[in-house]
């Protein structure tokens, strides 16, 4: 039997999920960051992801990867010649809750050297998976406020009306806990990178 061309309707394409917070487990996630020990200055990183309309997105996930506070990687490739703090881990990984927030206990990074030999503004890097999305968002958190900002390479490639997206404020009512939002589309939009 044949149908006519007027019978199929597209229908809207679909990804699989939401899933992220079905395939963790407690192992591994990752909150805490910074060790008791760590060198530097103990802070909250607070990122909520919202989308489009402002609205929160609960089911997405966040992943991230910083120097520890006097810039060195935790990883084999970093080329410093510089101990690791043993006390520090530079990765975190978070479901966001029901309002869009994922918070990391971390140490505030250092400046890492960038290709080209200068130093580049202390940053963390951001991984955002979730439904909707086929491959993760990738983003840099900078802080309000510190000077290298102004030189940093990569944030200098980007107009100046939308660096904002990529700069965390210190919160008003929790001592030591920055925050940003990741908004994933409209207007105001975060600034994500091709890597």
């Amino acid at each position: 039997m044949t149908r006519n061309k007027e019978e199929f309707v597209p229908t809207p394409s679909q990804t699989v999920g939401p899933f992220f917070h079905l395939g963790l487990t407690k192992g591994e996630l990752r909150r805490q960051m910074a060790g008791a020990n760590a060198r530097g200055e103990h802070i909250r990183l607070m990122i909520r992801v919202i989308d489009a309309d402002g609205a929160a997105v609960p089911d997405a996930m966040i992943e991230i990867w910083q120097a520890d506070a006097s810039g060195k990687y935790n990883h084999p490739e970093d080329p410093q010649d510089q101990t690791p703090d043993p006390a520090f881990c530079g990765f975190g990984r978070l479901p966001t809750d029901e309002n869009g927030v994922a918070v990391f206990e971390t140490v505030r990074p250092g400046g890492v050297p960038g290709i080209d030999g200068a130093v580049q503004a202390p940053h963390v890097s951001v991984h955002v998976f979730s439904r909707g999305i086929l491959r993760h968002l990738s983003t840099r958190i900078y802080f309000a406020g510190d000077p290298a900002n102004v030189d940093d390479a990569i944030l200098r490639l980007v107009p100046a009306l939308r660096r904002s997206t990529l700069i965390a404020s210190p919160c008003a009512r929790e001592a030591c806990t920055w925050k940003i939002d990741c908004r994933l589309g409209g207007e105001e939009e975060t600034v994500f990178f091709d890597c």
